[in-house]
């Protein structure tokens, strides 16, 4: 009959206890490089859609592209850009590509890019 003295006991409670620890920290190393990962994926995506009566400046859209609701981004959403502002920084707008002065804006922005390519 093999028995284990109280030492030997003790030693293996030590040893997975360690173990334990150490799976715990390892896992909670992968939880936090995933969620770092995953928030750095949202950098390109919109989140919500500015509303209409929130003063957009029309005159100053220069282009846009649609956001798909892939693997990325939750919401399907028009990303314009606008042109440069005086101190160099494009900004972008997410509207909601169902309304309809989004599809007005975007056929602007198509006609000013079909004029600019037949020049």
């Amino acid at each position: 009959i093999l028995s284990f003295s109280s030492e030997q006991q003790a030693a293996t409670a030590r040893t997975a206890a360690t173990m334990k620890f150490q799976v715990f920290a390892i896992l909670l190393l992968f939880t936090c490089m995933y969620l770092s990962v995953a928030q750095g994926s949202y950098d390109n995506c919109c989140l919500g859609y500015i509303k209409e009566n929130e003063k957009v400046p029309k005159r100053n859209i220069e282009s846009y592209r649609i956001q798909e609701t892939d693997g990325d981004c939750n919401i399907r959403a028009i990303v314009f850009t606008m042109k440069k502002r005086r101190d160099g920084v494009r900004k972008t707008l997410c509207a909601n590509p169902t309304e309809t002065w989004v599809q007005q804006q975007m056929s602007i922005v198509d006609r000013k890019t079909l004029k600019k390519v037949r020049k």
